[in-house]
């Protein structure tokens, strides 16, 4: 390679051994690879192929580095250079924050936290009970959050084949599936006989019934709408299966202190945890067994009435 002067004054280049510039190097330190007007400053050019190469030895493989004001910010490399499960023909790519994504522009479509949250949309994990916030969360808790606006949430779409869309299991076992046909969707809880044992059919279900307490009320939430239920710790003592949680039980939630990530509609609180209700549930479908036999009952008695 030889060093030369090339085209007007303060632009340097090495040629190549057929005499044609590699390298340029402007007065204002730019250097282009490939190109003599270099815009950057590395600026490489090719009409075909890698741009660049890098090669490592190592076993663990090699890696590029980014600093900002000499601290280390970012790498990317193969192997376990950087991230100790990387394997050796794995590339990696590390972040010592957040690790962003952008597409048709520079705003944010995609980030991974430093606590390996997956956000989409969205710059901190959900908090449904304090936003309205829109995005995709999958935490590194193991929990997935989403939230738009409009339309549905979720969609779901098996073809071809009925069957499961999606299954539900309690550590190893199956406990329920939701499925579909050509017109219609189940809702499956678990229910064949060899999950069971000491079944009774011999049970006075019309005195359980008449301790119930159907009520009229409205939510607080939602005032102007009067709807038929019951008060889940007084349904809790006559049909426990059917209820979650427990009357007056509190949780722990926590609030957001300086120097936080805050998404949309969060403020910056005194404290980081504070303790709120833990609301209970009730699902009315497990009164079906004891209306059916209610009904039985009744039935059997106008029966023996002559009636």
């Amino acid at each position: 390679m030889a060093l030369t002067k090339i085209g007007k004054e303060g632009i340097t280049g090495i040629s190549n051994a057929s005499d044609a510039t590699a390298i340029t190097i402007t007065s204002g330190e730019l250097v282009g690879i490939g190109t003599a007007s270099p815009s950057q400053l590395l600026d490489v050019s090719s009409t075909g192929g890698p741009l660049a190469a890098f090669s490592s030895s190592a076993a663990e493989g090699g890696y590029v580095q980014w600093n900002r004001s000499g601290t280390a910010k970012g790498y990317i490399g193969v192997g376990g250079s950087i991230i100790g499960s990387g394997g050796a023909d794995n590339l990696s790519i590390r972040a010592e924050s957040s690790l962003l994504f952008s597409s048709g522009g520079s705003s944010e479509r995609m980030r991974i936290d430093s606590s390996g949250n997956v956000l989409v949309s969205c710059t901190a994990t959900m908090d449904f009970g304090a936003s309205d916030a829109a995005g995709v969360v999958i935490e590194a808790s193991d929990s997935i959050a989403a939230s738009r606006s409009g339309n549905a949430t979720l969609w779901l779409k098996r073809f071809g084949s009925d069957g499961a869309i999606v299954n539900f299991y309690k550590s190893t076992s199956a406990v329920g599936s939701i499925s579909v046909n050509g017109s219609a969707t189940a809702y499956n809880t678990s229910s064949d006989y060899r999950l069971k044992e000491n079944v009774d059919y011999d049970w006075d279900a019309t005195t359980r019934l008449k301790q119930l307490k159907p009520a009229r009320f409205n939510f607080i939430a939602d005032a102007d709408k009067t709807v038929d239920g019951f008060l889940a710790h007084e349904a809790q003592v006559i049909v426990p299966e059917a209820i979650t949680g427990t009357k007056d039980a509190m949780t722990t939630e926590v609030l957001y202190v300086e120097g936080d990530e805050l998404p949309d509609g969060i403020s910056v609180g005194d404290v980081k945890e504070a303790s709120v209700p833990d609301y209970q549930g009730i699902d009315q479908s497990k009164l079906v067994p004891l209306l059916v036999k209610t009904i039985q009952e009744l039935e059997a008695r106008l029966t023996a009435g002559g009636l």
